[in-house]
């Protein structure tokens, strides 16, 4: 039957392979395993495998797309696996005289296997000082002047290379990631309690919440003010952008102040004649918040209860959509959408969301998965002290306790609904040295922790996940 067979009609044939099954027509022939190389039967199974493939911006570098494919199976293999010295390498990286405040990536999120790949992440630290450090190197790249008082937040915009950070007093400062040249200044009234990045049709914007109510958005990199507007009088605490950058949920935290959504363009275009369009959400005593990364605009909260003696805490889904109105006015579109009630959510917690409909909550020790309508998938309790971050992404989440361990768990999306299989424990250094772990990052080859000093310092622990070049 092969003979009469064309190349067009054995492609065909070879569309619907597994990766495995292609790799082993490939050994048949010369013809066969010609074919069996075609750029896009490899690209369909990255494609169906990960829908992280189907980004337009996405970048192969040098590699094939049946590189790009064996290369990243393996690298989730090692991921999955945690094998000391086999599937990771430990660095653990010192510089900082005080705590890490924050950290981020300066480098992009990309799976490459070329050599180009880089893992490179900022800090901040309450010795004053902004530092970047090569994780794979496990080596400082450069380090800020000291400052006049603490660093207390920053955030990253990786497709222009550049670190924003904020002090104590509200000093808002733009970094170089690659020089750690200082390019622009801009000093709040009072102090800050939360920014955010918002990378929007318009262009790039920094949100920055003061202290007593009134929000700044900033042009990037000028730091130009662009809008001012007082959100809460006196109070503020956290900002969130939603996926789709179009919304923008501002709260004060364990407050009895409602939180708002602010449709994101009215701040960005700002009208002499009409306040900024947002609208305000009946909650009570709001905790955390997050969106669903997978949905334009839907937005998931924690907050208390009004009606209940207990004051127990509610998580509750909201979809939000814009509609135009007369005179070319927006009005914001609020659904509720789920509501339910968690047995065990004692503060403090933390939240984030995963996919359109699964919802992560951590309680003490406990790590849990539950439908934005209440089912609850999985429960996991693999630590000894209490979880202080958690970070999650498409593959994998890791969390951090002050039991001085990460504990790193892959997603079994086989399921009508995606859970979490628990896999190992990576380890921070000694008991006698170290009092345990306060923050976690992750990219496509590498988790760090912020291992925090009984001496009052902090160090990052790298573990680099490599694959095998042949």
């Amino acid at each position: 039957m092969a003979p009469q067979l064309g190349p067009d009609e054995l492609l065909h044939v070879f569309s619907f392979l597994r990766a495995q099954d292609l790799l082993c027509v490939a050994q048949v022939n010369k013809v066969w395993n010609e074919i069996s190389q075609t750029k896009e039967l490899w690209r369909h199974l990255c494609v169906s495998r990960w829908s992280s493939c189907k980004a337009s911006r996405m970048v192969l570098g040098t590699q094939t797309w049946k590189q790009y494919y064996l290369c990243r199976s393996e690298l989730e293999f090692r991921v999955a696996s945690g094998r000391p010295g086999k599937d990771f390498i430990c660095k653990a990286i010192a510089g900082h005289t005080g705590y890490i405040e924050r950290l981020a990536y300066i480098s992009t999120n990309e799976y490459r296997f070329d050599g180009g790949e880089k893992s490179v992440i900022c800090t901040v630290s309450s010795d004053c000082t902004v530092r970047a450090w090569d994780l794979h190197e496990g080596t400082e790249i450069w380090s800020s002047p000291r400052q006049p008082v603490p660093l207390k937040n920053l955030v990253t915009y990786p497709q222009l290379k550049l670190v924003v950070t904020i002090d104590t007093k509200g000093l808002i400062k733009m970094w170089k990631a690659e020089t750690g040249w200082e390019l622009a200044s801009f000093c709040l009234p009072t102090s800050s309690s939360a920014m955010e990045p918002c990378d929007h049709p318009e262009g790039l914007f920094l949100l920055a919440a003061c202290v007593n109510g009134i929000l700044y958005i900033l042009r990037v990199p000028q730091l130009q003010v662009v809008s001012t507007v007082t959100v809460f009088s006196n109070t503020f605490a956290s900002l969130l952008c939603s996926p789709d950058q179009q919304w923008v949920f501002a709260s004060a935290q364990d407050s009895d102040v409602c939180p708002k959504v602010f449709y994101t363009q009215s701040l960005l275009c700002p009208s002499e004649d009409e306040p900024p369009v947002s609208t305000t959400l009946p909650l009570w005593m709001c905790s955390q918040a997050c969106w669903a990364p997978d949905e334009a605009a839907r937005l998931i909260v924690v907050h208390k209860n009004e009606d209940e003696d207990d004051m127990q805490l509610v998580v509750t889904t909201f979809e939000l959509r814009s509609k135009k109105s007369s005179r070319d006015r927006v009005d914001i579109l609020v659904q509720q959408v789920a509501s339910f009630l968690p047995d065990t959510l004692m503060s403090p917690h933390l939240m984030q969301g995963y996919g359109s409909q699964v919802i992560l909550l951590t309680s003490g020790l406990e790590l849990m998965l539950f439908t934005i309508h209440g089912l609850q998938l999985v429960a996991f309790q693999d630590h000894q002290k209490p979880i202080t971050s958690m970070r999650v992404d498409l593959d994998r989440v890791i969390t951090s306790s002050m039991d001085l361990s990460l504990r790193v768990y892959v997603w079994n999306k086989k399921n009508k609904f995606p859970v979490l299989k628990s896999c190992y424990h990576l380890l921070g250094g000694s008991h006698k040295w170290a009092s345990g772990f306060t923050h976690v990052e992750s990219d496509s080859t590498n988790i760090v922790g912020v291992e925090a000093r009984s001496n009052g310092t902090s160090i990052l622990r790298s573990y680099c996940f490599r694959i095998q070049r042949g």
